[in-house]
């Protein structure tokens, strides 16, 4: 898909055509998913995040169309995946001429402490 798009396109572009993508694979997931928030175990009203994608109910995938990857790109996508209680992240940054130079893999080590 990279290869035949290229960089520079909106966010939205590749979201929709990675969703074709995986669909083709058969891999399950979820797109523009509602992770809401709580705070001292009250759902906060009106405020929460939509995760870009799920997959396999295990890996969080944050996409992005973005000059350069920054770290608060990186602490977003660990506060998704320690809100989630989920072990896996993946952010990927379209707007790379190669795209594996654009996917970071984020691990929540503090999965399941709640």
């Amino acid at each position: 898909m990279h290869k035949k798009l290229g960089p520079g396109l909106l966010e939205s572009v590749y979201q929709s055509c990675i969703v074709i993508e995986l669909e083709n694979m058969g891999i399950e997931f979820k797109a523009q998913v509602s992770l809401p928030i709580a705070y001292r175990g009250k759902r906060v009203d009106g405020q929460g995040f939509l995760l870009d994608l799920f997959a396999e109910d295990t890996v969080v995938v944050e996409l992005k169309s973005v000059e350069k990857v920054e770290p608060v790109h990186k602490k977003q996508l660990l506060t998704y995946l320690r809100i989630a209680d989920k072990p896996l992240g993946l952010l990927i940054n379209f707007n790379e001429l190669l795209l594996r130079d654009g996917i970071t893999r984020i691990i929540n080590t503090a999965e399941g402490s709640g």
